[in-house]
């Protein structure tokens, strides 16, 4: 799994398909062509400052990526790109709540992205 670094790249998340499950917030879009090699996924992760400290964020998004590692091998789409969004609960929400969190948000997105690629037939 990559890991988007580029800005460019989370902005172009942001524009796609946009999921908001418990403590978690998805944002999805198909990987631009040539941008991922073997066309695996990719996954980015953030925090504003909303969150608190430095130290809420970096835990928030520790938690995101723990979450991440064991969830996008087994749900995630080849040729996407994911980038899972802190709220203000990540930090704290229990982490069996956590994964189900992402696991709704992921289902949920690819059943809207199935929908938008159906209508564009």
């Amino acid at each position: 799994m990559q890991t988007l670094k580029k800005r460019a790249d989370f902005l172009r998340a942001a524009k796609g398909v946009r999921r908001v499950e418990g403590a978690v917030t998805l944002e999805t879009c198909k990987t631009p062509d040539g941008a991922a090699p073997g066309g695996a996924p990719r996954v980015g992760f953030t925090a504003s400052r909303k969150i608190g400290n430095a130290v809420a964020r970096n835990r928030a998004k520790r938690r995101l990526r723990a979450a991440a590692s064991q969830l996008l091998p087994l749900l995630g789409r080849g040729g996407h790109d994911y980038v899972l969004v802190a709220r203000a609960s990540t930090g704290t929400r229990a982490f069996d709540a956590l994964l189900a969190d992402v696991t709704a948000a992921l289902k949920a997105a690819h059943r809207q992205l199935d929908r938008m690629a159906g209508e564009a037939i």
